[in-house]
């Protein structure tokens, strides 16, 4: 049984511009923004299926929200999951367990961003929280 990784580095420049409809320097200048950060190989950027769903909702909120690249940076860093490695994703808006119906999954279309129903429970669900 072969196990994906969607942090595993697949997919060139190139690639991921045609995928997501823009220029490969717009990803360039979205990196040195700080908005991602695509593995390198060989000074040559590799970018992962979380990568791809990273630039898709950064491109959504460029051209669908009106927002420029400082409110998106300001709307990612509402995302402490934005650099965790193997983020589990969202939950479903009608499920038993909390989800935040602000904040929409970046990772899962359709789902909500995990949350804690107390602040004391920080400690408990930590993997939310972490950056690397």
């Amino acid at each position: 049984m072969v196990i994906s990784d969607d942090d595993m580095p697949l997919y060139g420049i190139g690639v991921v511009a045609e995928l997501i409809g823009v220029h490969p320097e717009t990803l360039r200048i979205w990196e040195r923004n700080g908005l991602i950060k695509p593995a390198r190989q060989n000074r040559q950027r590799l970018y992962s299926n979380n990568d791809l769903r990273k630039l898709t909702y950064v491109h959504h909120l460029i051209e669908k929200k009106g927002l420029n690249i400082a409110g998106v940076k300001q709307v990612v860093d509402l995302y402490p999951c934005w650099w965790l490695k193997n983020c589990p994703g969202g939950r479903a808006q009608k499920t038993t367990e909390f989800a935040n119906l602000a904040k929409p999954c970046w990772k899962h279309e359709g789902t909500y961003c995990f949350t804690v129903n107390d602040k004391a429970d920080y400690c408990q669900g930590c993997t939310f929280c972490q950056r690397e």
